[in-house]
């Protein structure tokens, strides 16, 4: 008995074509193919004129094909239904940027700042715009934008005379690193990545290291100098937002000689180190007795003698977890990583609680209890902001949707997958997003885009070299192009029965006009 083919309706397919046609785009872009990708985008836009993604997504692609403002007409059409989506107003701020308008460029570059605070790339920009600014006004102090009446509308009157001059002059001088008054005060403010600055600075006197070219054609030498000026403008900025005065820092003791509750906790982390490294070498039996021995130690400390004592007692927790884990006691792993989170949410330290959650979904989707592991994962998402732990948490969440056979729910955290592991130039988490995301339209019987996707996952996997993953996409894709094959067929039988019944009822009604004329006869 033939089975009952399931009719998508015309919303269905279109969303599956644009989401195809939009990670062809990207893969496209990812390997430099501007024109393709652009045409790719375009197709896109062509059936869903209000994806604002897609607009961002071609904007990008002028910018590499130097076609600056059809790129800004892009990035505009993108905040028409949202002024303050974050990707369309850097966009549009970019470019502003390589049209030569940087003084709108800035005023973009400082609203994004506001919508999302956390991303460098609006810091960065606004860097590039004064920096270029300087270079055709002559003085920092002009710098001054007021926001007046809609600067969305920008009119040809107002045009800046020669701004290609004015950024190939800019791309042409020399810009040295601006130096900070203070060497002491910037330690303190950059913390860190003082470290990476002095790093920097000693790549710099590699006289061989700084006269090479990158691949795009950029300079080595120039690229150190930009990260050391950007690193100086940082601590600029910080010191501004938290000014430290040279009467502070005077006052300010110098580290106390190690006490024997400060050695102890020095030992302690130590220790910590070892279970870690041990957890990492699959050796949970030490592990387990280590940290057993351990937790005995940092309960009998005070508050006092060990000022991180909550942050070891997750630590601690959360190895104990991993331990039973690996030795197949899922109900102890659990009970420990629900001390570990009951213990970060009473001292609230975010790393231990997006920590916890994470472990905690991971138990569940090993028991199969798939809900509850996506319900932990969604409660882990404010806390996330790597961009790799992001793309494994979506692709796992996409896992356990398709278990629970809702695969519409599973592609779309796949496609989300995709994304960021596209922005983080992370193949192999391309490669299993894609994968999901195949198996997610083979399901749907979605089979044109589900080839894409293998298609694509397999040259990832050619790339990777991985041998065990080809042998298994390959295997998917010949499924997925059978059961193509066996749509297109049944359309054409299809399109061949619905001839014949037009044929026969053409014959019908040729034989019941010619009844009326044998009967007259």
């Amino acid at each position: 008995m033939a089975t009952k083919k399931r009719h998508y309706s015309e919303e269905e397919i279109l969303r599956s074509k644009t989401s195809a046609l939009k990670a062809d785009g990207e893969w496209k872009y990812r390997k430099r193919n501007y024109r393709q990708a652009l045409n790719s985008f375009t197709a896109a836009i062509e059936l869903s004129p209000k994806e604002k993604k897609c607009f961002v997504s071609r904007s990008k692609c002028y910018i590499q094909l130097g076609q600056f403002k059809n790129a800004l007409i892009d990035a505009e059409a993108s905040l028409v239904e949202d002024p303050f989506f974050p990707e369309g107003v850097y966009q549009k701020a970019e470019a502003l940027y390589y049209i030569g308008e940087f003084e709108f460029a800035l005023v973009f570059y400082r609203r994004g700042l506001k919508l999302r605070h956390q991303m460098v790339e609006w810091r960065l920009g606004i860097h590039k715009a004064e920096e270029a600014l300087i270079g055709s006004v002559g003085s920092r102090s002009f710098i001054k934008p007021e926001v007046m009446g809609d600067l969305s509308y920008l009119e040809e009157e107002i045009a800046r005379k020669q701004p290609i001059a004015v950024v190939q002059n800019l791309t042409k001088k020399d810009r040295s690193p601006v130096p900070m008054k203070n060497e002491r005060t910037t330690r303190l403010l950059l913390g860190g990545f003082y470290q990476h600055k002095g790093f920097l600075e000693k790549l710099l006197k590699d006289e061989d290291l700084i006269k090479g070219v990158t691949k795009n054609g950029e300079r080595v030498e120039d690229l150190i100098k930009n990260c050391i000026t950007s690193l100086n403008h940082c601590a600029d900025f910080w010191s501004q937002e938290k000014p430290i005065s040279l009467k502070e820092l005077s006052r300010q003791p110098k580290p106390p000689k190690p006490s024997l509750t400060t050695r102890k906790a020095q030992y302690l982390t130590r220790i910590f180190d070892e279970i870690s490294r041990c957890l990492a070498a699959g050796n949970a039996k030490f592990s387990l007795r280590k940290t057993e021995d351990v937790i005995k130690t940092v309960q009998g400390l005070s508050d006092k003698e060990c000022l991180i004592k909550d942050e070891m007692m997750c630590f601690l927790h959360s190895c104990l977890g991993h331990a039973f884990c690996d030795m197949g006691d899922l109900d102890k792993a659990m009970e420990h990583h629900e001390d570990d989170l009951n213990l970060a949410r009473q001292c609230n330290i975010p790393e231990a609680i997006s920590r916890a959650l994470a472990n905690i979904g991971s138990i569940y989707a090993e028991t199969k209890q798939f809900e509850k592991a996506i319900e932990f994962w969604k409660e882990r998402i404010p806390y996330v902001h790597e961009g790799l732990e992001n793309t494994w948490m979506l692709h796992e969440m996409g896992c356990c949707y398709l278990e629970l056979n809702y695969p519409e729910n599973a592609r779309d955290c796949g496609l989300r997958s995709i994304a960021v592991a596209e922005e983080m130039f992370d193949d192999m988490w391309q490669l299993r997003a894609s994968v999901l995301v195949g198996q997610c339209e083979l399901k749907l019987g979605n089979f044109e885009s589900s080839v894409s996707f293998f298609e694509k996952a397999l040259s990832l996997a050619e790339l990777e070299n991985d041998d065990m993953a080809l042998s298994a996409i390959q295997k998917a894709l010949y499924r997925a192009k059978e059961q193509l094959q066996k749509q297109q067929q049944s359309s054409q039988n299809e399109k061949k029965e619905e001839e014949k019944e037009e044929e026969k009822e053409e014959e019908k009604e040729e034989d019941s006009s010619e009844q009326p004329e044998r009967i007259e006869k």
